[in-house]
């Protein structure tokens, strides 16, 4: 039987009342944390680890993090929502990537890319104490809700964390990240952001 994820983050969040616990949010980029961060910080003390040695050139990493502390600024969320960086670390990702890089879009490839990027925040959960993670990804429709809330619940038992479950994109927050935006102008990408889904992106690109 399906799993709605959705459903059980609204029985977690119905049995702590008023208690607002403590989540490490990894965020892929601005646009998809904005309608994430507006409805969890609601109900959670949020903290956004920024990890995603995926992205492809440098530039697109910058520019995707700027993007997001810009959405922190305008949401008014900056003093309230703090944000652990971490570096751009390519090495990370082509140790992962190694060897599937024919594979099509959403295959194994970007499922080891989810896990290397959810093994972060699993690690740092449990080192720093939170009481949950979980990641912005489950907001596109393009990605697949429950391989992602699998590989979450792999790892934080194997890091000794407790994952989050979720399927932001449900009740229609997908559609509000894409207001949101417009809204606040902000850089929306136009790939994936690795370097094989920009080669794609490329490929396919209508001449000028």
């Amino acid at each position: 039987m399906n799993r709605n994820y959705q459903k059980e983050l609204d029985r977690i969040i119905l049995r702590q009342g008023e208690n607002r616990p403590r989540l490490l949010l990894h965020a892929c980029c601005g646009v998809c944390s904005s309608a994430v961060l507006e409805y969890l910080t609601q109900y959670f003390e949020v903290t956004i680890l920024w990890y995603n040695p995926n992205l492809f050139p440098e530039e697109e990493f910058d520019r995707r993090y700027r993007t997001l502390l810009e959405l922190l600024d305008r949401m008014g969320l900056r003093d309230r929502v703090p944000v652990l960086t971490e570096d751009w670390r390519p090495e990370d990702y082509h140790a992962v990537a190694a060897g599937l890089e024919s594979e099509p879009e959403g295959g194994k490839r970007c499922t080891e890319c989810f896990r290397l990027r959810l093994r972060e925040t699993a690690k740092i959960a449990a080192r720093e104490g939170f009481d949950y993670f979980c990641t912005t990804l489950t907001l596109s429709r393009h990605k697949d809700a429950a391989r992602i809330n699998a590989l979450g619940e792999e790892l934080a038992r194997e890091a000794g964390a407790s994952w989050l479950p979720s399927d932001f994109k449900k009740q229609g927050r997908e559609m509000r990240a894409t207001e949101l935006a417009e809204f606040y102008g902000l850089y929306r990408q136009l790939y994936c952001g690795c370097e094989y889904s920009l080669r794609k992106r490329e490929e396919h690109a209508p001449e000028a």
